[in-house]
């Protein structure tokens, strides 16, 4: 980047870059508003306007071309592509060779490879796509007397990129900045309001460079949220020598599941923010909020935090935007009305997801795909998103309640309305989006695919059904798989297939369970239905509970047999966990009479 206003400048020869233009065009490079550059630098908002306007025009006049704040990534991409070597009649072998020494050291779509979306943008990257006005109202508000910012959007909408940025703001400002992410919390930490606010101020104060002074601040007889009241206020707040500390909280979302801390942890943040109005010390503190669902804790109006200060959701990318982050990940025919109505498909099937959006820019500037062998390719699991989904449908296979609920999301023709439990979880997940408790596919691409897979189980338990007429004893067997929590036996077939390839490329270590349940159908025929239906899921929650930290995916299939897949497991250690499951099913004692003789069922491992 150092580098890059010393090659421009040959390009404007006549007239060399000053610093507000070298600002203007390092700021504009990362992404910044007019309005972003103001605030961090001291400049009017139409001064800093006026001279990118400038800026622009003079490179447009220079280069033969239109220049543009949102173009100067691909105007800049086309000149390392076509080797400029000329300019008015000028040689410019030396900016070539500036343009070259920075190929490999700037983080830049032109002329590198754009990193693989996965995790927030960062802070440097070209590929960030602002959404107006959001980053000029979250860095607004951040900056106010004690604020409380609240971020929401779903899974990998761009919640930690944005956050990120705020982060970023803050410290331009001079302010200190705490960021807390509730996922690395243990489980045990959540045991109880006591344990959870002593580990907040903990990692609050080794964030600020302070020792944890919590005995001298602790007091039990006033209560563990009073103490952790006067540990920032009469502790933390006094200590900081800036005007501020911006206090970061991610994925708030894991508090929700325990609803005992929320009760009361998220009240306080409440009451700390009211605490700003009146008392100068508690304006130091300036609170953002991040989740990706709607609290579903029952708090009183006056107790949420969530209904003060500003709320921001994260809008999916329109068309314009899809077609502005293909710029930038190089793929030229994007640029023009055509470019933009040949995505258009890609921005519809994805719903602007910036995830899945970004994924399928990323594999087509990679040339390794076509966009519409992407989208034909996109619902299946030999489609570039066959790990994401994968992943999103072993969250569902282990909550029934859920995947029943998505179920009827995607074979539904309208919005249906939801259980707000399972609605809001779908909406965390990405899956779905919310109109009050009604839902509807958040896009195209998850209809598709999950609408194929729970059509194929419909069709299995429909061919069940028609077994159980031939086999009218079995209806224990024939009707197991639909009480089960294991995976259908076709997506487990076509997920072992789908993986088999890598693990062979990788030279990785893979193992298979394979049993059945020994005398089960002599059981289900000298049982009632309800006795041989609760008996069998009892065999499929031990096989199941035992293998679920274990096995990456589970089925069961025939009535009476199980499979697991176990990967990076040596085929020893499979030996023996295949053993214990058949000691753990002995143990149920479940007893069978078997020719005149009583047996406990069992289990053959094959």
């Amino acid at each position: 980047m150092e580098q890059l206003p010393e090659a421009l400048g040959q390009i404007l020869q006549d007239k060399p870059l000053g610093s507000i233009q070298r600002f203007v065009l390092h700021q504009s490079w990362l992404g910044k508003t007019y309005s972003e550059m103001a605030k961090g630098s001291g400049y009017r908002s139409d001064y800093i306007k006026e001279v990118g306007s400038q800026l622009w025009q003079d490179l447009s006049d220079a280069l033969g071309e239109r220049v543009t704040k949102k173009n100067l990534h691909l105007v800049l991409s086309r000149l390392q592509q076509n080797n400029i070597v000329q300019h008015n009649d000028h040689p410019q072998q030396e900016l070539q060779a500036n343009f070259d020494a920075q190929r490999n050291s700037l983080n830049l779509v032109t002329g590198t490879k754009p990193e693989f979306p996965s995790g927030p943008v960062p802070l440097a990257s070209p590929l960030y796509i602002n959404r107006p006005p959001l980053e000029e109202l979250v860095c607004a508000e951040i900056i106010q007397p004690g604020s409380l910012l609240r971020i929401k959007a779903p899974r990998k909408m761009g919640k930690s990129s944005l956050l990120n940025r705020v982060i970023a703001h803050a410290k331009e400002q001079g302010y200190k900045t705490v960021y807390l992410d509730f996922q690395e919390a243990d489980e045990a930490v959540f045991a109880s309001i006591e344990k959870f606010l002593r580990w907040f101020c903990i990692n609050v104060s080794r964030q600020l460079n302070l020792p944890p002074n919590l005995d001298d601040y602790w007091d039990a007889e006033m209560g563990s949220k009073v103490s952790c009241k006067i540990y920032f206020e009469g502790y933390l707040l006094q200590y900081i020598d800036s005007s501020a500390v911006v206090l970061a909280l991610n994925e708030v979302n894991r508090i929700f599941e325990h609803p005992k801390i929320a009760q009361d942890f998220l009240p306080m943040l409440r009451f700390w923010h009211e605490q700003a109005k009146q008392d100068s010390t508690w304006q130091k503190l300036h609170l953002v909020v991040v989740h990706s669902t709607e609290i579903y804790i029952p708090l009183k109006l006056n107790q949420s935090p969530f209904n003060v200060g500003l709320t921001v959701s994260l809008p999916p990318f329109t068309l314009k935007q899809v077609q502005d982050l293909a710029q930038r990940y190089g793929i030229d025919w994007a640029a023009d009305s055509e470019g933009a109505q040949r995505l258009a498909p890609l921005q519809a099937m994805m719903g602007g997801h910036p995830y899945l959006v970004s994924l399928a820019l990323y594999h087509m500037c990679q040339e390794e795909v076509t966009l519409e062998v992407l989208l034909q390719k996109a619902p299946t699991l030999s489609g570039i998103y066959s790990q994401h989904i994968i992943e999103l449908l072993t969250i569902l296979q282990a909550d029934p309640q859920l995947m029943s609920a998505m179920q009827q999301v995607v074979t539904a023709d309208e919005s249906v309305q939801l259980d707000v439990l399972a609605a809001y979880k779908l909406e965390s997940m990405g899956l779905v989006q919310l109109d009050g408790n009604h839902a509807k596919p958040s896009c195209e691409l998850y209809r598709l695919f999950f609408s194929q897979q729970f059509g194929k189980q419909n069709g299995a338990h429909a061919y069940s059904q028609s077994l159980e007429e031939e086999q009218p004893e079995s209806d224990h067997i024939s009707q197991a798989h639909a009480l089960s929590q294991f995976v259908n036996p076709h997506y487990f077939t076509q997920y072992l297939h789908m993986e088999w390839q890598q693990w062979l490329t990788k030279a990785s270590m893979l193992s298979l369970i394979v049993c059945e349940i020994d005398y089960f159908r002599f059981y289900s025929k000298t049982h009632d239905y309800q006795t041989g239906i609760d008996s069998l899921q009892q065999i499929a929650n031990t096989i199941g509970d035992y293998l679920s930290d274990q096995a990456t995916l589970m089925t069961h299939y025939e009535g009476t047999k199980f499979a697991a897949v176990l990967p990076q497991t040596p085929g020893d250690i499979a030996v023996e966990i295949a053993e214990n499951i058949r000691k753990k099913v002995m143990e149920l004692a479940i007893a069978v009479s078997v020719s005149r003789s009583c047996q406990k069922i069992t289990s053959t491992l094959f």
